[in-house]
């Protein structure tokens, strides 16, 4: 009960700052998202959530830099439920939420009865989290109906893996972050990774994670926890396995996109699965990766047909 107490004063005591902002604005426009209006107080709300599930402390510091990061993402989630209102589509189940919402409280060491006194604590109305997360699970709905007969298994490519898979008793798993960012034109490639770099050196990775890149990640600094080996495609395992822990990887260059990683632990478990469970996380893997793919270039095509404008910024 005590480490509950004290995670709920510290989040109190970060937000004062932030309340009195509240107060003072008055709740003015932001912003408009297509038809959508933004106003300060959620974008105060945004930064709010920001600071929980990072578990983050707020400074003056950091003002900027988080409304940078709470303008992205509240751009990229409205921008998402403008086409999901045009699609009429509205579609997840109750167990996806309850398993996203433990995630996210897991990820700073709480129960979800916790995570929600936290938020009251913070005059923070929980169900904007769990709307958020509905978002996200209504597009995933979406983009897997809009794609799913483009999604194209290599059989042979799977059962290959499978030998590889089942000769071993150990299996790596990464502690890993992810920047990724857009193709860039060839010409221009290694000016723009050049200074992505020199963004990580100064700014930290986790910093340059939330401001530039494109991954649903971004939101948490890059953070993808513990990654199996059995779930890489082998080029990017490879690098992995060359990036010391610690270091930042060599860029990845993908159809999607450019991945960078950040290595922040290795370990070897045993490997205990059935053969049948193995083939079934190898196709999931195979599957999440083309519908990730579906769901950049997607949502790439939508942000180009809405307007956005901003007041008093």
């Amino acid at each position: 009960m005590i480490k509950i107490k004290k995670i709920i004063f510290l989040v109190f005591i970060l937000f004062i700052c932030i309340d009195r902002t509240e107060a003072e604005i008055n709740d003015s426009l932001f912003m408009t998202i297509g038809n959508k209006p933004i106003t300060q107080s959620d974008l105060v709300n945004e930064i709010k959530i920001i600071l929980i599930l990072n578990n983050e402390s707020y400074s003056s510091e950091k003002r900027d830099r988080l409304q940078e990061v709470a303008v992205k993402s509240t751009i990229k989630r409205t921008i998402k439920e403008i086409e999901l209102e045009r699609n009429k589509f509205y579609r997840f189940s109750e167990e996806e939420l309850e398993k996203e919402l433990a995630r996210l409280a897991g990820n700073i060491f709480v129960d979800v009865e916790t995570l929600k006194n936290i938020c009251a604590s913070n005059n923070l109305d929980f169900s904007i989290i769990e709307n958020q997360i509905k978002t996200e699970l209504h597009w995933n709905s979406l983009i897997f109906e809009l794609y799913k007969n483009r999604i194209s298994i290599d059989a042979d490519q799977i059962e290959e893996r499978l030998k590889i898979i089942q000769s071993k008793k150990k299996i790596e798993e990464y502690l890993i972050s992810e920047i990724v960012l857009k193709n860039i034109e060839k010409d221009k490639l290694d000016s723009e990774i050049k200074e992505i770099k020199n963004k990580i050196n100064i700014e930290g990775f986790e910093s340059v994670a939330k401001n530039l890149s494109i991954s649903e990640s971004s939101i948490k600094g890059g953070d993808l926890g513990w990654v199996n080996e059995n779930v890489l495609s082998e080029n990017v395992k490879s690098v992995l396995i060359n990036t010391p822990i610690g270091s930042i990887s060599e860029p990845i260059i993908l159809p999607e996109g450019i991945l960078i990683f950040k290595i922040r632990e290795k370990r070897q478990i045993d490997s205990n699965m059935s053969l049948e469970e193995l083939k079934n996380q190898l196709v999931n893997a195979e599957k999440n990766k083309i519908l990730n793919m579906h769901s950049l270039s997607h949502y790439d095509k939508v942000r180009r047909s809405v307007s956005i404008n901003f007041y008093n910024k």
